[in-house]
Parts: structure tokens; sequence; C-alpha cells
């Protein structure tokens, strides 16, 4: 979740795709049994969000970022455990909830504004396969919601040495376009490499799913099924490593304001939201 412009991949994403988005596609879910097990392919995790009203993500899936020290990206939030920021509305699904508010964590960074930032690491942790999230992004200056993934030997290895694939990032001033990206050692590591997609209205407007299939080979990223930037090892700049050969962990957050999309301003509302239907990892078989 590094900041900055992301630039296309070997041009291959340097024409913006624009298509009609209309109901939302589920990635796998929507097939038989029968065909996703000649694809190949089983669900090996997941999260459906299901509970009541109020309560906090599953502790046996999900442990918590927390604090206020910018992240590396200069952000203005600070990160709490408090069901304010992150809770179950009792319809099925996840609300990461960003609030407008004086905060100060415990590591004594006083912030004025407070959201979550969820992680899998310690829980759960895979490597190759296909990860989806089905979500509905907040829109506003200066929000960045994020779906991604880190190196789960990150505590041992350090960044960026542990590899990095951002599923899903979008910023709030431009709620039409989605960006996938790659990160490790290298000179590209602060813009990344990857591509972008522009749908045709805003996504904050209903639920998506994003999705990224990552092989030994390459990560394909996709939105409602539509593949819109491939990354390649094989094609990957000599000058950069391809990190990503580890097993992975799973984040999702709303951060506030950064180095890339900027801080927010009066037209942003708050609380933000974002909301997550479902989270789902699949093996996936002939890679």
């Amino acid at each position: 979740m590094k900041p900055g412009p992301r630039r296309g991949f070997l041009a291959a994403a340097a024409v913006l795709a624009v298509v009609t988005l209309g109901s939302t596609q589920t990635v796998a879910g929507a097939r038989s049994p029968a065909a996703t097990r000649a694809l190949g392919r089983h669900l090996v995790w997941s999260d459906e969000f299901s509970g009541q009203a109020g309560k906090p993500p599953d502790p046996s899936k999900w442990a918590y970022d927390v604090g206020g020290g910018g992240w590396g990206n200069n952000e203005l939030e600070s990160y709490t455990r408090s069901a304010r920021n992150a809770s179950l509305d009792g319809h099925g699904d996840l609300v990461i909830a960003a609030r407008h508010e004086n905060h100060t964590g415990p590591d004594g960074h006083r912030r004025h504004y407070t959201s979550a930032r969820l992680k899998t690491l310690g829980r759960f942790s895979f490597r190759y396969g296909k990860v989806a999230a089905r979500m509905q992004v907040p829109a506003g200056r200066g929000l960045w919601p994020a779906f991604w993934m880190l190196g789960a030997d990150i505590g041992r290895v350090g960044y960026p040495r542990c590899g990095e694939i951002d599923v899903m990032e979008l910023l709030g001033q431009q709620p039409r376009k989605v960006y996938g990206t790659v990160h490790g050692p290298g000179p590209d590591l602060d813009t990344g490499i990857g591509g972008t997609f522009t749908a045709d209205r805003s996504l904050a407007r209903g639920f998506h799913t994003y999705a990224a299939r990552w092989t030994p080979h390459s990560v394909r990223f996709s939105l409602d099924g539509h593949v819109y930037e491939v990354v390649r090892k094989s094609d990957y700049p000599r000058r950069d490593k391809w990190a990503l050969d580890r097993r992975m962990f799973i984040l999702l957050n709303l951060a506030v304001g950064g180095s890339w999309p900027g801080p927010p301003d009066s037209s942003t509302e708050f609380p933000a939201r974002l909301k997550v239907d479902w989270v789902r990892v699949w093996s996936v078989g002939r890679q």
C-alpha cells in the first residue's frame, strides 16, 4: 500500500479500459460444485461476515494493526480495535468506518481521524491461488480503501523483501478508477508495477468483486470478472526483484489522507464506510 501514482506495466495497461459495470458478478461462487472441481479450484479460506450487528470480526480470522504513526504513507488516521471502526452490520457485511474524531493511540500519536486495519497475519496465509472480496468502497476526497497482501515473513525479512500485492486500491476522489499493483525490492518500489481500470460509473454506488489470481508466474487483476492487468514474472524489469514466491497474508483497511490521496476536505463525508460482503481464497489448479 505504498503511495504515489502507479505506472502501467510494459504499457499493457496504458489504455484504460472503460466498460459498463452493472450487477456484480461472483467470481467463482456462481459456479456449480462440479464446474469448480473441473477447474481444479476449491475454496480454502473465507469469511462471510455473518453475525449480530455490532459484533467485531471473527478474532480467529482477523487481527488488528493499531496506531497513528502514518504507516509509511503520512496517513492521518489512527487505527483502533474499536467496534466503532470495524464491526458486523447484522446483514452479512463487515463495515470498516473512518471517523472524524480526536484519538490518541497506544503509541502516543494524537490524530483527528480513526479507522481500522485488519489482517490475517498469524491466522491465515497462503501461497498461490485466487483471492477475492466483494465490497462497496466509499467516495470522498482523501479516502483510501485497500484490499491487499504482504509476505507472511515480514517480521523476519522486513519490507520490501517480503513482497506486496495490492488487489484493490482506490482514491475516494476518483471512485471510478481501481488500481492493481505489485511491489518488491527495486527502484520501482514506491510507484509499484501494475495497472488500472476505469469504470463508467462510480464504484461507490454498489458492491463489486475485486480479485487477483496469483501463480508462480504471474498476477492477474480483475474487477467483476474482467481481467484488466497481468503482471508476468517473465516480463518483470531486471532492475526489480520478484518477491512474490512466499506465503502471504490478507489486509483490509480504510486510510484517511496520506502522500498519495492527499487530505480530506469539507466535501468529504464522515463517517466513511468500506463495506465487505465476503473475502474468499481458492486454490487454483493447472498453474
